[in-house]
C-alpha cells in the first residue's frame, strides 16, 4: 500500500507542478496570440508568426524526445536531470503550447460585439483582457485547462518508462518487469480515478461560473 500511495503522490506532484507552470505560460502567450494575430486588436504579423511556428515546433515534438533535450535544463532547474522534480520540467515545456493554442481558441470564441463595445467605450487593452476577454471566456478557459491537466497525467503516466516515478513507474517497474498485474491493475485504476476526479472537477467549475 505505501508504494501505491508514493508513486500517486509522486504523480500528484508532476501533474501539479506542470499544470501549474504551463497555465501560468501558456494563458499569456494565448492572448498574445490573439492580440497580434492579423485580425487582432493589435496586429503585429511578425511577433504573431515567430509565437505560431515557436508553438506548432514544439507541438510536433514527442514527448519523449522533450525529456531527452531538456535534461540540461531540468539539472540546472532541479538540480537533477530524472526523477520526480526533473521531469516536470519537460512536463510543462510539452504542455504550454498546448495550453496556448486552447487559450488563443477560448478566447478568440468571445463575441466580437462585445470586444468592440468596450473599445468604443475607452478600454484599455489591460482592462480589456482582464474584465472581457478573460471573464467572458472563462468557461471555455476552465474546459481547456482541465483537458490540459488530463494530458499531463497521461504524459506523466509515460515519464515512468524512463524512471520518472509517480503511477506510470509503478505499472512497468512492478506490474510489467516483475510481472505482477495487480500492481499494474491498480497503478491503471488510480490513474482513471484522477482522470475522472479532474474531469468532473472541472465540468462543475465550469457550469458555476458559465451564466449565459
Amino acid at each position: 500500500m505505501g508504494d501505491y500511495i508514493q508513486a500517486l503522490n509522486e504523480t500528484l506532484l508532476m501533474v501539479g507542478v506542470s499544470s501549474l507552470f504551463s497555465i501560468a505560460i501558456g494563458l499569456p502567450l494565448g492572448i498574445i496570440l490573439v492580440l497580434t494575430q492579423p485580425n487582432g486588436i493589435k496586429p503585429m504579423a511578425g511577433l504573431y508568426r515567430v509565437l505560431d511556428i515557436i508553438i506548432n515546433l514544439f507541438r510536433s515534438l514527442p514527448f519523449i524526445i522533450l525529456i531527452i533535450v531538456f535534461a540540461p535544463l531540468a539539472l540546472i532547474l532541479t538540480g537533477r536531470s530524472s526523477g520526480t522534480l526533473a521531469l516536470t520540467v519537460p512536463l510543462s515545456l510539452a504542455a504550454i503550447p498546448f495550453v496556448a493554442r486552447i487559450m488563443e481558441t477560448s478566447i478568440n470564441e468571445v463575441g466580437q460585439g462585445v470586444v468592440e463595445a468596450a473599445l468604443a467605450m475607452g478600454t484599455s487593452i489591460p482592462k480589456l483582457i482582464t474584465r472581457v476577454l478573460i471573464p467572458e471566456a472563462m468557461p471555455a478557459l476552465i474546459q481547456g485547462a482541465t483537458t490540459t491537466i488530463i494530458n499531463i497525467v497521461g504524459y506523466s503516466a509515460m515519464a515512468g518508462v524512463i524512471g520518472g516515478g509517480g503511477l506510470g513507474d509503478l505499472a512497468i517497474r512492478w506490474g510489467y518487469y516483475n510481472r505482477q498485474p495487480q500492481s499494474l491493475l491498480v497503478a491503471v485504476i488510480l490513474i482513471v480515478i484522477l482522470v475522472q476526479a479532474v474531469q468532473l472537477a472541472g465540468n462543475a467549475l465550469s457550469r458555476a461560473i458559465d451564466h449565459r
